[in-house]
């Protein structure tokens, strides 16, 4: 990985520039194309295949295919943070899912495959179609429309993790997320210094563990 990423700024020089200019106003940036490679190192059985990653901006787009209940189904969606809440008890992310298609990426007569045929599935709001699913994930606290809230806290091994809720309690009051957004290449984390909660993060730092 270090390799990569060396060969990476060697073959674009002008990252660094943009990187440390971006650091004076709390921007920082992924390169779109480091999203791709990463991508590329997911391995496994049930991982996700021939994923795309591009940007339509302020959105993310991505496109995979995927594994549904045995059907192998290419998906795709444009994704917007809209919102990132964190605290030491909850790690909220709001997402907006636009320009969701699926197709079959063979052919199948499976249920899945007779649903996306059917073309009954509303996938413009695809918020409806995630809170009535059966057994919906525990981490899927909010469902409508065109978007999906998930609290990370509410997944049980984050949530028992104690030294990641200390570093939460202890960031959150100083630091946030302002903005997650694209430009043509870069996925931009823009973050929001609040210096008021200093003496709160350092009450915390200083409490024993």
């Amino acid at each position: 990985m270090i390799q990569a990423a060396v060969g990476y700024v060697r073959k674009n020089p002008d990252e660094v520039v943009r990187a440390a200019v971006n650091a004076t106003g709390l921007r920082f940036g992924v390169p779109i194309a480091t999203l791709r490679w990463f991508a590329g190192q997911i391995k496994g059985s049930k991982a996700p295949k021939d994923v795309e990653i591009s940007s339509a901006p302020p959105a993310l787009k991505l496109s995979a295919v995927v594994d549904a209940m045995g059907t192998p189904v290419r998906a795709s969606a444009a994704i917007k943070i809209d919102e990132v809440t964190i605290t030491e008890d909850s790690l909220r992310i709001g997402v907006r899912l636009r320009e969701v298609k699926l197709a079959l990426a063979a052919d199948s007569e499976s249920p899945v495959a007779t649903l996306i045929k059917s073309g009954a599935l509303d996938l413009s709001k695809p918020g409806n179609l995630v809170k009535y699913i059966p057994k919906r994930p525990a981490a899927v606290v909010e469902a409508e429309g065109d978007r999906v809230v998930v609290d990370l806290m509410k997944v049980p091994k984050l949530a028992n993790d104690a030294r990641l809720r200390r570093a939460l309690g202890i960031l959150s009051p100083i630091l946030g997320i302002r903005a997650i957004e694209t430009d043509r290449d870069h996925l931009y984390v823009k973050l929001r210094a609040t210096p008021a909660g200093l003496p709160e993060a350092l009450g915390k730092l200083r409490a024993p563990e």
